[in-house]
């Protein structure tokens, strides 16, 4: 792209005719000041051009490499990183802009709902036995192996082996529900059960109240620690065998992530890439009290049409809304909930671009989870290719 652009009081313009033409061709740059000879280009926009399509950059009339247009841009957030994801996609053959043109609802939101059926656990009328240091419950009477069998809380006998053995073991989570909602008994007070808990780890409650709120759903939620992540589901109906004595093997799994809370995206990204390793659907619970946080969308993002034919901003809408975000960055819940809560106003898929420390990006898709009278909001978060 033969392309000229001039760096003038900090701000980066195309004004020669054939540059002007070539950018908005390719949908580059903005008219300054309505006229459509002159385009004021982003910074993201004008490295790109230098970096890869080898534009020529001045400065009174002085040639700008790479780090001399760079530096006045060195010290804001994620910078490298948003720029790295910009080129990316625009290497890919699509359009970025940014997400200041966004305007209105996009309607191209994508809601996935799940089943959800109220659930009213049985009386239990036997008496558990807590180990403190374990965080477990163990029952032993006949009777209690209905609460495995027809509603599959806990693990009767061994795991996959029902026969051997003759305890009922719950976790804590499966203790502290059975307690506040079918009436168990234990050698412990829920009060100092849960202080227990919060002992061992900070985020007891944020995990079991979604847990409870799966459960009074109709799910059942198991430990997810073999999937690195907090708990597997499996949707209403399901049991611990089915008929034909084979495992009954969970689609999905939960990973928790209160809004108080920070993560580094390395750690978090991890988590998905393993839950879709063993083709699970990965979804994201941001249990928490909303409250007004900053938001850190970057770029609208256009795709493709049926056919392959490449969208773009004077024909389409925008499908996708994209967060940029570096290897080494932490992220907030509450920060990340909002960035989800703006592309659900904006109508749009939102896509998570992870920068690593190569300048390679990965992309993890969005989707909002619709489940009638849940208390917390749920996505499903999917590796996908543009």
């Amino acid at each position: 792209m033969a392309v000229k652009f001039d760096v003038i009081d900090g701000k980066i313009i195309a004004s020669d005719a054939a540059s002007v033409e070539s950018l908005n061709k390719g949908f580059f740059g903005d008219a300054v000041d309505g006229k459509k000879n002159k385009l004021s280009l982003s910074p993201e926009e004008a490295l790109y051009l230098s970096d890869v399509r080898n534009a020529e950059v001045t400065r009174a009339g002085k040639k700008l490499d790479f780090n001399q247009l760079a530096f006045d841009h060195r010290d804001k957030r994620k910078f490298l990183a948003r720029y790295f994801c910009y080129r990316d996609w625009r290497d890919r053959g699509l359009i970025a802009r940014s997400i200041t043109e966004a305007q209105g609802d996009y309607g191209r939101s994508p809601v996935v709902k799940y089943p959800s059926k109220d659930f009213t656990p049985p009386k239990i009328t036997g008496k558990g036995l807590f180990f403190n240091d374990d965080l477990m419950t163990t029952l032993d009477e006949e009777e209690d192996k209905i609460l495995f069998e027809n509603y599959w809380f806990g693990q009767w006998g061994t795991y996959k082996a029902k026969k051997h053995g003759r305890l009922l073991k719950l976790d804590a989570y499966e203790t502290l529900f059975l307690m506040r909602h079918a009436g168990l008994k234990c050698n412990i007070q829920e009060k100092r059960m849960v202080q227990e808990a919060l002992a061992r780890r900070s985020d007891f409650v944020s995990l079991y109240n979604v847990y409870e709120d799966f459960r009074l759903r109709g799910f059942v939620v198991k430990t997810g620690f073999k999937f690195g992540t907090h708990f597997r589901l499996y949707f209403p109906g399901a049991a611990p065998s089915l008929e034909q004595g084979e495992w009954m093997h969970s689609k999905h799994v939960i990973h928790v992530f209160p809004r108080e809370a920070k993560m580094l995206i390395s750690e978090w990204s991890r988590a998905i890439r393993v839950a879709h390793g063993v083709r699970k659907t990965f979804i994201l619970a941001i249990p928490g009290e909303k409250r007004v946080e900053r938001e850190e969308l970057d770029f609208l993002l256009y795709h493709r049409r049926k056919g392959g034919l490449i969208e773009n901003p004077k024909e389409d809408k925008p499908k996708f809304v994209m967060m940029a975000l570096s290897e080494e960055e932490e992220i907030g819940g509450a920060e990340l909930a909002r960035a989800i809560e703006r592309a659900k106003e904006l109508g749009l898929d939102l896509v998570l671009a992870i920068c690593d420390r190569e300048s390679s990006i990965t992309y993890y898709r969005v989707k909002r989870i619709e489940m009638p009278k849940s208390k917390y909001e749920y996505y499903e978060i999917e590796w996908t290719q543009p």
